[in-house]
């Protein structure tokens, strides 16, 4: 099993920063009995790592060598390695640049390194069998219009990605992806197919499920936070700060 980490964007909306966004301390774990803080895509490669991970790829741009510095002065139990997006191309490019790589493995995991979501443990449900190769985990939030928000039917099939829609129909976004490595294989290949056209992944998605491809719902997630804005950051401290005792990772 494989994660996949687009960590390539500027972060414009958090900029100017002393350091790439995905090393914005967030909350904090004990290194050694002493309390640290701790990066925002820590939390990421701890929950896909506990799902069963033995490999994660970031996908970083050429200025990001903070990240590869982070990561290498820290012991994880998987082999996280790097794939340079040389030009911001959106995230289906920088996910599909991981895929040479992904094909080898049975299963793919994906998300958004900028975010913070509970249960630690979201990934399980949508990684059991389901009927679907590609199975969202889905989180409610507030303000669906910001993000890609899901339409499901009774069985929980996705109808539909609404990609950052306004007066979206659902309270329900995607927060994290499983999918199978062929068919993520299967989801470049349809990209290439449609001139590489589709920036977001909900675009993708929708062609996938036009194609007669079922995807899955899992509604499992319980709270899930952007840290990519600056209101989003202090609102993930105070949440962490509220929840410390259950939340924080040794």
């Amino acid at each position: 099993m494989i994660g996949i980490i687009p960590a390539a964007g500027a972060g414009e909306r958090i900029q100017p920063l002393g350091c790439s966004k995905e090393l914005l301390p967030v909350g904090s774990r004990m290194v050694a009995g002493v309390e640290r803080p701790k990066a925002v895509s820590e939390y990421l490669v701890e929950r896909m790592i506990a799902a069963g991970a033995s490999q994660i790829c970031m996908v970083i741009s050429a200025e990001k060598t903070d990240i590869v510095k982070y990561y290498a002065e820290r012991d994880y139990a998987a082999e996280i390695f790097y794939v340079v997006q040389q030009q911001p191309r959106g995230l289906c490019d920088a996910l599909f640049r991981a895929e040479p790589f992904a094909r080898q493995h049975d299963q793919v995991l994906i998300g958004l390194p900028d975010t913070i979501w509970f249960p630690e443990n979201a990934y399980a449900p949508a990684l059991a069998p389901s009927g679907a190769e590609c199975n969202l985990v889905l989180f409610p939030v507030g303000n669906p219009s910001v993000f890609d928000a899901v339409i499901c039917d009774d069985l929980g099939y996705v109808q539909e990605v609404q990609v950052k829609k306004a007066n979206a129909g659902s309270q329900w976004i995607w927060g994290a992806v499983t999918v199978r490595g062929e068919a993520f294989h299967r989801l470049r290949l349809l990209w290439e197919s449609r001139h590489r056209a589709d920036n977001y992944l909900g675009e993708l998605l929708n062609a996938f499920i036009a194609a007669g491809n079922p995807v899955r719902g899992k509604f499992t997630g319980e709270s899930y936070m952007d840290v990519g804005t600056l209101e989003g950051y202090r609102n993930a401290q105070d949440f962490l700060r509220a929840n410390a005792p259950s939340r924080r990772v040794a």
